[in-house]
């Protein structure tokens, strides 16, 4: 419906009040209310899909408790709007929604999800819209078709059908006291295919009373040039709340929904690390500080953007999914230095190399070493490991060569911050060793066809006078190396019986040898509170294995030494 001139009443000629233009019916208080906020408020309302779109995505999968968990876990983070699922498709969904009614969010409001009524059948008695109503939810988010390419090919009904399933189905919510969102799917592409359209689409939801109208790019190719353009002319004729929903099709749902606030939308839709369908949805993780510490807008508050890496790494942990190390501000990666004209760059002032503090996001800074580290690489991650604080730069120098030396042999210290420091000890001959090893012994054996292999492992190491011979089970062979190690040592060393292996990967450096190759073995341990890595090099696997592990319970006793 086109927009027709009004004049609010009471507004003086010349003023804003009386240029304003607004689509029938639209109350001319609330119009004048929505265009003085857009101009005043700073305020971006974050919407989290991440337990519904996020869940769609390839690997992505929250058990029932797990959902209620990640839902406060977003409310004590400040997100405002959690969208908890589609309670018409699936009983867990549903399961959610009637466990979250019993619990207490601070600041989040819960939305159910679902589509508009369907065509040529009556509103009240729709299942899906049954359903949502069924959620208990005070807010309902609703998708609907706004690119004429569906409505012909996909719901094969006109045009007019498909304005009356949404008006419709916005109007009966409302009716109900709902809050309502109208998601208009593939907007953009319906909007550059038939404007007029995809602007009826709008009109459709907000003469009908939505809350607030997403603009959505489903498919993920739009380019952030147009969802620029595209949303102030929709603003230009329409001031209403609008939000915006993108897809990482193209590598541009961050840029994408920047732009859109850019030209002046007030809710942001996305999911916690990008999680969703196809190539994902947009990363609230990388939208948050961009609006908060480059924009100039508030959403969460840069105190709670803190805990930003956390809530990520919470996500991951979640749904069982290795988290992004290169992920923008909160990777393990985003902030680490290896140049060693970086390193010594930011050593002098950080801002050369970061475009934000780590602790602004809840990460830090971390210094890589490897055969293209200068001096400033080798003397800033021995002071972060606490083992550099008076090294002269001969003794520097000497690490660095030694370093070198080791990694044109394979080994690789970038993820293995415990045998760097104690590669520091044994350069420098302050290395104390905790226990000898006299000798160990693996065996694999398959004891039938269809019988599963057993590792067994024997180890006999010495521990100053005392002599300790174990032996240990395990699901394979470096399991049960680790199981007989541990089983040794815990008479000794209580603490060792807190380590576990987290990770354990292989890279076969030299394929070209086949079996003979060389392999190094990365191994990530903890104790619950810390996380450290060790790294071995070996022709033999298990050798490989069996350095790495050396140094990882080392690393342990010397943590428990130095508190």
């Amino acid at each position: 419906m086109a927009p027709r001139a009004c004049k609010v009443p009471g507004a003086k000629d010349g003023s804003l009040k009386s240029q304003i233009r607004v689509p029938y019916p639209f109350a001319l208080d609330r119009c004048f209310g929505i265009i003085t906020s857009l101009m005043n408020r700073k305020k971006i309302s974050i919407y989290d899909s991440t337990l519904r779109d996020g869940a769609q995505g390839e690997g992505i999968s929250f058990s029932g408790n797990g959902k209620i968990r990640f839902a406060e876990r977003l409310d004590a983070f400040g997100i405002d709007y959690i969208e908890g699922g589609y309670p018409g498709s699936n009983p867990k969904d549903m399961a959610f929604f009637r466990e979250i009614a019993g619990v207490e969010l601070k600041h989040a409001k819960v939305s159910a999800f679902g589509m508009t009524r369907r065509a040529s059948s009556s509103v009240s008695e729709d299942p899906g819209v049954t359903a949502m109503l069924d959620a208990g939810t005070a807010v309902v988010t609703l998708v609907g078709k706004a690119w004429k390419l569906h409505v012909d090919d996909v719901l094969r009904a006109s045009e007019e059908e498909n304005l009356a399933m949404i008006s419709d189905t916005v109007r009966f919510l409302k009716e109900q006291g709902k809050e309502v969102f109208f998601d208009a799917e593939h907007f953009f592409d319906g909007y550059k295919d038939s404007p007029v359209f995809a602007m009826q689409v709008l009109n459709a939801a907000a003469a009908a009373g939505a809350d607030a109208v997403v603009l959505c790019d489903t498919n993920g190719g739009t380019l952030p040039d147009e969802v620029f353009d595209i949303t102030t002319t929709v603003l230009g004729e329409m001031p209403l709340l609008l939000g915006i929903h993108a897809h990482n099709d193209a590598e541009l749902a961050v840029a994408n929904s920047l732009a859109a606030v850019r030209a002046g939308v007030q809710q942001v839709q996305g999911t916690i690390n990008g999680f969703g369908e196809r190539c994902g949805n947009a990363n609230i993780c990388s939208i948050l500080p961009a609006l908060e510490l480059k924009m100039g807008y508030s959403t969460v508050g840069q105190e709670q953007l803190r805990e930003l890496r956390h809530l990520s790494l919470f996500a991951s942990d979640l749904v069982n999914v290795r988290h992004d190390r290169k992920s923008p501000y909160v990777g393990r990666s985003a902030f680490g230095h290896k140049g060693g004209m970086h390193v010594d760059a930011v050593q002098k002032n950080p801002r050369t190399y970061e475009h934000v503090e780590p602790d602004c996001v809840g990460n830090e800074r971390r210094v890589l070493v490897s055969e293209n580290s200068g001096k400033s690489n080798v003397l800033l991650k021995a002071i972060e490991l606490g083992e550099g604080v008076k090294k002269s730069p001969e003794e520097v120098g000497e690490i660095l060569r030694a370093l070198k030396e080791l990694e044109s042999q394979g080994y690789a210290f970038e993820a293995a911050d415990a045998s760097f420091k104690i590669l520091i000890q044994k350069v420098l001959k302050e290395h104390r060793p905790f226990f000898e090893l006299e000798g160990f012994r693996v065996i694999v054996e398959k004891r039938g066809k269809d019988e599963p292999c057993v590792s067994e492992a024997t180890i006999k190491v010495r521990v100053k006078d005392d002599v300790e011979q174990t032996v240990a089970e395990g699901d394979g062979p470096i399991n049960a190396l680790d199981s007989a190690l541990r089983k040794a040592l815990v008479r000794f060393y209580p603490g060792i019986a807190k380590v576990l292996l987290t990770d354990f990967r292989v890279r076969i450096l030299d394929p070209e040898e086949a079996t003979a190759a060389t392999t190094r073995v990365i191994i990530e341990s903890s104790d619950g509170e810390e996380t450290w890595g060790t790294v071995g090099v070996s022709e033999n696997i298990i050798e490989a294995s069996w350095e790495a592990l050396v140094d990882s319970v080392e690393y342990k006793l010397f943590r428990e030494e130095e508190q």
